[in-house]
């Protein structure tokens, strides 16, 4: 009997030990540093689209990156989103610059982080994964196989956990604070505490993300001409695909599904610092701070 015990007991350590391998195995590997040429969000739906540039560059289709002026008819937004938005394109026709978190060196909050930067490095760790980005040194960290608090305190990145779903990283995030400069993308779609943000990250064959990248760009635009603000390997096998959907029953009529499509960088991130200030230096004009009419003590 003794004997029976002990084989048995050998067979299954053997079994535990050749399974753990197996599982350590089904996590995908997304070292490295991922890059794209083009801002804002890609389409995947039909129905609902992430919001498009009014302003073109000139004799084109091809959105003019450098001065967004977001589509305030979109159907996705609500009234109040809407009259936002317009505000913001009116403005932006006219040459003026409205506060982002970019232009004013603030923390980068999803779903703002993803339409936004054009690099980024992910450090995958037992309990945590780390995001690099390659603007203004934006860190996100997202934490893994844990659990939203039962009372979000909100903040600038929100509450973010993570889990593997066979070859998908899957992230969830809420409790992101609104703020005066805050926004959904770079037309200044408006977020409340109601936000709620999906991320799936997986690895695609590189010819699939070459051909996503090259039909966005057409559409978006290609930051950095030619060369690319973020060169590519066009030798590395694996794209990095970002499925995104995003909900906010203040703002959107529907929850917002949309892409971002990334390649091997054919580098490591640069070094771009950015200090907090009022003053929107590359376009000469000083950006309104709110004031208060009488002290609150």
């Amino acid at each position: 009997m003794k004997q029976l015990l002990f084989q048995s007991f050998c067979v299954s350590a053997l079994i535990l030990m050749g399974a753990a391998p197996a599982v350590a195995a089904s996590i995908p590997d997304f070292t490295g540093v991922w890059g794209r040429n083009a801002f804002e969000l890609e389409p995947v739906s039909s129905q609902y689209k992430p919001m498009g540039n009014l302003i073109h560059e000139p004799n084109s289709t091809t959105g003019d990156y450098e001065r967004p002026a977001g589509d305030y008819n979109n159907p996705i937004l609500k009234p109040a989103a809407r009259d936002i938005v317009r505000k913001r394109s009116d403005a932006a026709m006219k040459g003026d610059i409205i506060a982002d978190p970019s232009n004013q060196c603030a923390p980068y909050q999803p779903p703002f982080v993803f339409g936004m930067q054009l690099g980024v490095e992910m450090f995958q760790k037992p309990d945590e994964i780390t995001f690099v980005y390659n603007q203004d040194h934006q860190v996100r960290h997202v934490r893994l196989d844990a659990a939203h608090p039962e009372h979000v305190t909100p903040s600038w990145m929100g509450d973010s956990i993570a889990h593997y779903e066979g070859d998908t990283l899957v992230i969830d995030t809420i409790g992101v604070k609104p703020g005066r400069i805050d926004v959904m993308d770079r037309f200044g779609t408006p977020f409340s505490d109601g936000l709620h943000v999906v991320e799936r990250y997986r690895l695609i064959g590189a010819d699939e993300a070459k051909q996503a990248q090259d039909s966005f760009e057409k559409l978006s635009g290609r930051v950095g001409g030619p060369p690319g603000a973020m060169p590519i390997d066009p030798k590395y096998p694996k794209g990095l695909l970002l499925r995104l959907t995003i909900e906010d029953p203040m703002y959107l009529k529907a929850p917002l599904e949309a892409q971002v499509t990334y390649r091997r960088a054919a580098g490591p991130l640069s070094e771009q610092v950015c200090a907090e200030n009022a003053y929107e230096y590359y376009h000469g004009k000083a950006t309104e701070i709110p004031t208060a009419a009488k002290p609150d003590f």
